[in-house]
This record gives structure tokens, sequence and C-alpha cells, in this order.
């Protein structure tokens, strides 16, 4: 069988963070003066992302989106202890550790995402972890996912992306690997939870999977 590798998002999948980033971004508008909505706001990153919702803002009410994220970067990273792991999240990052999956982060968070992890005691499960600060292009792009099959030689057919937005599929999909998420979708090789601790009952079946394969391949 073909070794398993996970990439993990962070926000929304692993970490409980939209309550301390929809508070960061409510405070940055208010330094700037821009009418905030929560809802709205809150629907806009979940389809798009926050760098998109900055940028936009920017763009309305002729602002600087490079300051716009630094300020909103500073107000998030005070908001750390704000931060929570996702129910079930430690227990299905040491089973797979514990099942000989190798575990990566690929997150459009910024450098702070090092220090949430540390802070939480889970930076040891993973071998490598990529925020925006990489050097790689933005989610769906793959140059992130290329970069880490060449480096560590995955198999996108036993490599999953791990993330709860459409914008994690399209990801998957561009990659070439397969996709776990929250979200239903059209891609075939994504594969929907409701929870994390789904993660293990799904994985019985990927044995199964490769068998039937083999067999119709040969």
């Amino acid at each position: 069988m073909q070794k398993t590798a996970f990439i993990w998002d962070l926000d929304g999948t692993l970490l409980d963070s939209y309550e301390a980033i929809l508070s960061g971004i409510e405070e940055t508008f208010g330094q700037f003066a821009i009418p905030y909505d929560k809802e709205t706001v809150r629907e806009f990153i979940l389809r798009y992302s926050v760098q998109d919702l900055l940028e936009q803002v920017a763009e309305e009410r002729n602002l600087d989106a490079e300051v716009l994220n630094q300020v909103r970067a500073q107000s998030l990273a005070e908001k750390n202890t704000q931060v929570v792991l996702m129910p079930g999240a430690r227990e299905v990052l040491a089973w797979a550790d514990e099942a000989g999956i190798q575990q990566f982060v690929y997150t459009h968070k910024g450098g702070n995402a090092f220090t949430i992890l540390r802070d939480l005691d889970l930076e040891c499960y993973f071998t490598e972890i990529l925020t925006n600060q990489s050097g790689f292009a933005r989610k769906p792009s793959p140059e992130a996912a290329t970069y880490l099959l060449d480096k560590y030689e995955l198999n996108p057919r036993t490599t999953y992306y791990i993330g709860d937005r459409t914008l994690d599929v399209e990801f998957a999909q561009n990659s070439g690997i397969q996709s776990i998420n929250f979200l239903e979708s059209s891609y075939e090789g994504n594969q929907r939870i409701q929870v994390l601790a789904d993660i293990p009952h799904i994985s019985e079946d990927w044995g199964r999977e490769d068998c039937v394969s083999f067999v119709t391949e040969t």
C-alpha cells in the first residue's frame, strides 16, 4: 500500500479561529473608519479569503492593502489566546502520527501560524509547515502542493488536503491530490466529513479502494 500523507489547512479545519479573525478585522476596519458587518465579512472570507477582502476594501477606499494587512495581523496576533482547537483535532493528529501518516500544513496564515501551533503543542506533528510567507502562489494555485509532492516524493493518489472551504477542494483538485473537506463537492477526489473524528473511519476504506483499483488496472 502506498504511504499516506495529510496536508492540513488551519483556520476552520484544525483551528477554531474564525471568531478571533473576525474580531481582528472589525478592529482593523474601525481604525480606518470602514463599515463592518460581521455576517457579510464572514461569508466573504469563507468563500474567498481575508487577503481578498482587504484588497477589495483597499481598492474601494483608496487605501494601502499592505497597511491594512499589517494592522490586521498585529490585531490577530494579540488574540492568539482566543484560538482553540477544533473538536477532535489533537486526537486525529495523534492517530495519524501513530499510523505513520506524514503530516504537513499549508495555510494562508502568516508567521503567526508557528506561534499558535507551538502554543497549542502541535508543531511536533508536522514534517513541514508552509504559510503565506513561504513564497508560493496562494490557493487554489497548486504550487505549494507540487513543492511538497516533489520534495518528499509523495504519491498524489494517497496525499490528502484537509480543509473547510471550496477553495481548499479547488486547491486539491488543481494539485492532482485527494481532498477531505467539510463541504460537498463535485470533485470525485473529495470525501466529505462532518467532524474531524470521521477521518480515521473513512481511512478504513482507502486500502480496499487501492485493491479494487489494482484489480481493475490489471
